[in-house]
């Protein structure tokens, strides 16, 4: 049974977003460890039931700049190697990868919008069925990629990434894209990334007109997807 839920927070708007809503309703507490106001490597990576690590305008790799990820990629390994319940966004997907001795690099392009997830045949049988780009689209905001771990079960993809959702075991879910997003709150990331919009020649009011189109529906369909998901890992604990 799910009790404790820590969530790694690097950028203080990109929470838990709507998923957080569904622990709620489960009456599971969220504690936050917001990366630079505490210490990474105080909680002990096997005590909560399920951890949560979520995205960042950083890459996985970058050790020598930011010294806070060697302590939390090492959080990431002992908990997989505990089977204990662990998922991943974005850049938490990126440092699962990692974790499980996948390579993480530049992708060919940067991915910056919304694009419908394509599901693999295992994708269809898993939680992630409710993602399917026939039932809703996906935001997506990352210019790093990575190759599927050895062992792990390819879920989704996009044009521009194929790699975009995997499983490791029974405990583990990476998910390149932010089915967390919450259309009504999602000035912050527009005024947050104000520069790499800009560098990315994309027009910041088409950005918040398609959020706005399809973020509602998203935020139903991330819901069910990731209670799926919680049932899942829940019956294996």
């Amino acid at each position: 049974m799910i009790h404790e839920v820590l969530a790694i927070r690097h950028v203080h708007f990109e929470d838990l977003g709507s998923l957080e809503l569904v622990l709620g309703e489960r009456g599971r507490p969220v504690r936050y460890l917001d990366v630079g106001f505490a210490r990474i490597e105080a909680p002990n990576p096997v005590a909560p039931s399920l951890m949560v690590v979520l995205g960042g305008p950083i890459s996985a790799t970058d050790d020598a700049r930011y010294p806070t990820l060697v302590p939390l990629l090492s959080m990431l390994e002992k908990r997989i190697a505990a089977g204990l319940p662990t998922l991943g966004i974005c850049l938490g997907a990126q440092l699962i990868a990692r974790a499980l001795g996948a390579r993480v690099y530049r992708a060919a392009q940067t991915e910056l919008g919304w694009t419908p997830l394509t599901l693999s045949e295992a994708g269809r049988l898993s939680p992630l069925r409710h993602l399917d780009g026939a039932q809703t689209s996906m935001l997506h905001w990352h210019g790093d990629t990575f190759d599927l771990p050895a062992g792990a079960t390819h879920l989704a993809s996009t044009p521009a990434c194929e790699n975009q959702a995997f499983s490791w075991g029974q405990h583990v879910l990476a998910l390149q894209c932010h089915p967390e997003i919450r259309a009504d709150r999602f000035e912050p990331w527009l005024i947050g990334n104000a520069g790499e919009i800009a560098a990315e020649g994309i027009d910041v009011r088409e950005l918040r007109a398609e959020t706005a189109r399809f973020g509602p529906g998203l935020e139903e369909a991330a819901q069910r997807m990731f209670a799926e998901w919680l049932d899942q890992v829940e019956k294996k604990a």
